[in-house]
């Protein structure tokens, strides 16, 4: 009877766990703090139209490379990313939040990652850089913020 007892109650346990949701590896590995850590790392790296690694980055490829190296696959350019994630009011922005920017077309056209305390890293025409999020130029070309 101990024995039925303990395979019914294992059979149990398995059915039930079998039905509670798991994270994706990407959630279950995603650190924005991480992301955070691996984008300083390629502060200074030259942009280069079309870049996604560390020879040369553009703004999206710069922030798909920055989470790929942390188990999260992103969609290689700007307008696709800005489809993901939840909308984010600007005083609500955490680190790690996407900031996306309209520069050279409608739309989302530039990304970066707000690293909190006003300021955002991205890879623009001088490289992988930090700048103000209250600089006049990035205030006037932002359209919003994700969180993935």
């Amino acid at each position: 009877m101990k024995k039925l007892l303990t395979v019914l109650f294992s059979s149990l346990l398995l059915s039930v766990s079998l039905l509670l949701p798991t994270q994706s590896a990407d959630a279950a590995s995603y650190s924005k703090t991480n992301v955070i850590k691996e984008a300083k790392k390629h502060i200074g790296t030259p942009y280069r139209w079309g870049g996604t690694t560390p020879k040369g980055f553009d703004c999206s490829g710069f922030i798909q490379y920055a989470h790929k190296k942390n188990g999260v696959k992103l969609p290689r350019t700007t307008a696709q990313m800005y489809k993901k994630g939840t909308k984010i009011a600007k005083s609500k922005m955490q680190p790690g939040d996407l900031m996306y920017f309209s520069t050279y077309k409608k739309g989302a056209s530039h990304v970066g990652i707000y690293l909190g305390n006003n300021q955002f890293i991205h890879s623009a025409s001088k490289g992988v850089r930090i700048d103000k999020v209250s600089n006049s130029y990035w205030k006037k070309k932002y359209i919003g913020s994700k969180r993935l």
